[in-house]
């Protein structure tokens, strides 16, 4: 983009993760991730085992029903949630066993945050430059670098007229961009992205989705959405459900080269088998089996095949012949 000037790892008019790993390599690794949360005389399972992992430069959307463990997840890759048991490391960094210092910094330099309220997101009394400099100020980075980076990251979200704008003369989409420039500020390896589009219109949250969209493609920064948007969901390179504090499917999503040279999105489901051999069926599966408390397997040479416990049931030795 035009107007902005070289800093270190920036390629494409947006901020660029420059690393030693490849892009095959996972940014994000969960194993056997649980979080119990005490309330009173209750244990609340928020997480149970879940397994999760992203490659670097990847955009993924996490869904699921409310309470099903999303934003536990991402507090926990945040570093704002201290897991209970398992393994989660992030960029390198093993979560589990950061100090209160390490988390901090962990926070200040190695991820990004845009949250759904924008009160969050901006100090009101700041203007959208002041607001995007306050991290790298924070980090000790000096006045001339972070005036001059601020100035290029809202730009290339689109707000290059808008730089000396107190929150309150933006609009919620031009606040939502500059919450993106902020969450850029310190180079981070990751952005996470809680509901960024919930208190937004929908031609106004297709906007910040792009910007998002951009940040990924653009600057090769891999980002992680928590999100009930059908729409945002459905730009991820991947998209993965939780239920229950457990991944349950995903949805892959590809471009096609067809015969007549045009390209196609592919988008396919699979429901994600854990470490330990546990599926789980989509609701609609289950519900259109009417299958409840135990069911039946079959193996054959190339797949396994599940069927209802019932005496009419393919498989089940009650089944009447003929």
């Amino acid at each position: 983009m035009a107007g902005m000037t070289d800093h270190p790892g920036q390629r494409n008019g947006l901020l660029s993760i420059e690393t030693e790993r490849g892009r095959d390599d996972a940014v994000i690794t969960c194993e056997n991730l649980v979080k119990i949360y005490q309330q009173a005389d209750l244990e609340v399972i928020a997480l149970q085992g879940l397994d999760l992992t992203v490659q670097q430069g990847e955009f993924t959307a996490i869904v699921g029903a409310s309470g099903s463990g999303k934003s536990t997840l991402l507090g926990v890759l945040g570093g704002l949630v201290t897991p209970t048991a398992g393994a989660a490391r992030v960029a390198g960094h093993d979560l589990l066993q950061l100090s209160v210092r390490e988390r901090t910094q962990y926070r200040r330099s190695e991820v990004g945050f845009v949250w759904q309220q924008t009160g969050r997101n901006l100090v009101p009394y700041l203007s959208a430059l002041e607001n995007v400099e306050l991290p790298m100020r924070l980090d000790g980075r000096r006045r001339r670098h972070r005036r001059s980076f601020a100035s290029d990251l809202l730009r290339s979200v689109g707000l290059a007229g808008r730089l000396h704008h107190q929150p309150s003369q933006l609009s919620g989409g031009e606040q939502q961009r500059v919450a993106i420039a902020i969450s850029l500020a310190n180079s981070p390896k990751v952005v996470f992205a809680d509901e960024p589009t919930g208190e937004l219109d929908s031609e106004t949250a297709a906007e910040v989705v792009g910007v998002l969209r951009q940040v990924n493609r653009e600057g090769g920064v891999t980002v992680l959405v928590v999100t009930h948007d059908h729409d945002l969901a459905g730009q991820a390179d991947r998209t993965v459900s939780i239920r229950d504090g457990r991944t349950s499917t995903e949805v892959l999503r590809r471009a096609r080269l067809d015969a007549d040279g045009s390209t196609a999105l592919v988008a396919e489901e699979f429901a994600v088998l854990d470490r330990v051999g546990r599926l789980q069926l989509p609701d609609e599966y289950v519900e259109a089996l009417q299958l409840e408390d135990r069911v039946r397997l079959t193996l054959d040479s190339d797949r396994i095949s599940v069927w209802p416990d019932r005496a009419d049931a393919p498989g089940s030795r009650n089944r009447p012949h003929g």
